[in-house]
């Protein structure tokens, strides 16, 4: 017995001692087992334009960029959908798409002086935050890849924002060293490794992040107007996802026909007065017929939000936006645009008191999106010259301002147009012509939309405790203003 004990003991001690010979038996010596920074890119900038797309089903709603053509659609009428995973993409894109595959590629990137694959990674783990916290407030964010945890507490939002901002000059420190690996071209579907492009990019979160705290007594816009001016330079340094439209329905464009994710949600009323000279009597945007796409009689026309459209199937309904525009199965899908950065500028230097400043960034901002859509020179000249545009520093106000920017970034840059509106609680004096559904959804207690509840299935599922210290768990908690926000 003695002699089996000893024999047993010996081959264990073989056993163990060959461990990842015998027992890795995920192991394939003809695939590589660890996955390079290159490798993980591409799927990294879908998941960045996953989680907006997705969502930009509903919050587009919230601010009037698109109506469902049913009456009192729940999120026309600022409400959440119970026990549902709807609104909660982005979510998922932070924490799981993006989540620990950045760990990767700065491991990978850190062993082997891929500098360059580090800063962007940091880069896209600082933007995937930023646009996390704004559309849900409190997140998790010291936790988030915390590992062997199961339940994760909540930061303020605070705490996020000067954690972004420590992200992105990680983001630059990397993108600052000398990097010989020229690896990052490889699987960089957006700038192709240009890291000049990837400091703009950073900057450019910076902006968002000094600028959303326009309420408060920290709000710096010289800052914001030091941090555009080293963002996006022009269109040239847009930061664009791409989609090839093949086989698989991940190559295709989310916001395409084949997708077919918008035929029960149509272009906003709001959104085409701005336009098709309703908001501004007399002037036809030449960005209308670019943009939207008119009913079957040639009249461009949206939803009033809440109200359906009860036009619809004759000639008169409000049409699909497929097949124009962004919206094409092939069409790349903007993250940022540098006539964003251009409104976000005048902004500042308007609260600064800079007048001049302010107009010049405004009509480039104008004529940035303009070049986007296509408008040709002579339209452009017609339209800069026109009523729906200040002419001088006396007429310019933030409602001019902020009216173009939302023109701008509609359809794509609906994460951030919400976080403009709620700046402004969408007031009806900054975003002239829009009004709400009344009443609104039974929860909201008559008040609008100032935040979406995290996801479902991650949190209300299995952290229900953590939910619980922030409110998330009362009905409304989707109507608390976030701290961004507040004075």
């Amino acid at each position: 017995m003695k002699t089996i004990k000893f024999i047993l003991i010996i081959s264990l001690g073989v056993l163990l001692s060959n461990c990842e010979d015998y027992l890795d038996i995920n192991s394939d010596p003809n695939y590589p087992q660890e996955a390079t920074a290159e490798v993980i890119f591409p799927p990294m900038f879908y998941s960045m334009a996953r989680g907006e797309m997705y969502d930009t089903r509903y919050i587009g709603m919230y601010i009037q960029n698109i109506a469902s053509h049913s009456a009192n659609y729940r999120t026309d009428i600022h409400g959440y959908f119970t026990g549902s995973d709807a609104i909660g993409e982005k979510w998922r894109s932070t924490y799981y798409g993006i989540g620990t595959n950045i760990d990767l590629i700065l491991r990978d990137a850190k062993e082997n002086n891929k500098w360059w694959s580090a800063g962007a990674g940091m880069a896209i783990r600082a933007w995937a935050f930023q646009t996390a916290t704004d559309v849900y407030g409190e997140i998790i964010f010291s936790e988030a890849f915390k590992p062997n945890t199961w339940v994760f507490n909540y930061d303020n939002q605070e705490t996020v924002y000067s954690g972004v901002v420590e992200y992105c000059n990680q983001a630059l420190d990397y993108l600052d060293k000398q990097d010989d690996s020229n690896t990052l071209a490889i699987g960089d579907l957006v700038y192709h490794g240009d890291a000049e492009k990837w400091k703009k990019f950073v900057y450019g979160i910076l902006a968002r992040n000094a600028n959303h705290i326009s309420n408060k007594v920290t709000y710096d816009p010289d800052l914001v107007v030091t941090y555009v001016d080293k963002a996006l330079a022009s269109n040239t340094d847009n930061f664009y996802i791409p989609f090839a439209n093949l086989a698989s329905n991940d190559s295709r464009n989310f916001l395409g026909p084949r997708r077919n994710n918008f035929s029960a949600r149509k272009q906003a009323a709001f959104s085409v007065n701005l336009l098709n000279g309703n908001t501004f009597p007399g002037v036809i945007d030449p960005r209308l017929p670019l943009m939207f796409n008119p009913s079957p009689d040639g009249v461009f026309r949206g939803i009033v939000n809440g109200a359906g459209d009860p036009s619809r199937g004759t000639d008169q309904g409000v049409p699909t936006w497929y097949n124009n525009y962004i919206f094409f199965d092939n069409a790349d899908y903007p993250i940022m645009t540098f006539s964003e950065m251009q409104f976000i500028k005048s902004e500042a230097l308007f609260h600064n008191g800079d007048k001049t400043g302010a107009l010049q960034a405004y009509v480039k901002g104008i004529t940035a999106h303009m070049d986007f859509v296509g408008v040709s020179a002579v339209d452009q000249a017609t339209y800069l010259t026109s009523a729906a545009v200040a002419q001088d520093i006396t007429e310019l106000d933030l409602s001019d301002i902020m009216l173009q920017k939302y023109i701008a970034l509609w359809g794509h840059g609906v994460l951030e147009s919400w976080t403009d509106l709620r700046r402004y609680e969408y007031s009806d004096a900054i975003y002239t012509g829009i009004s709400f559904p009344d009443p609104l959804w039974d929860y909201n207690n008559g008040e609008l939309a100032y935040r979406c509840r995290p996801r479902y299935n991650s949190e209300y599922k299995w952290n229900i405790e953590a939910l619980e210290s922030i409110g998330a768990t009362a009905p409304e908690y989707h109507t608390k203003k976030p701290w961004f926000i507040l004075p």
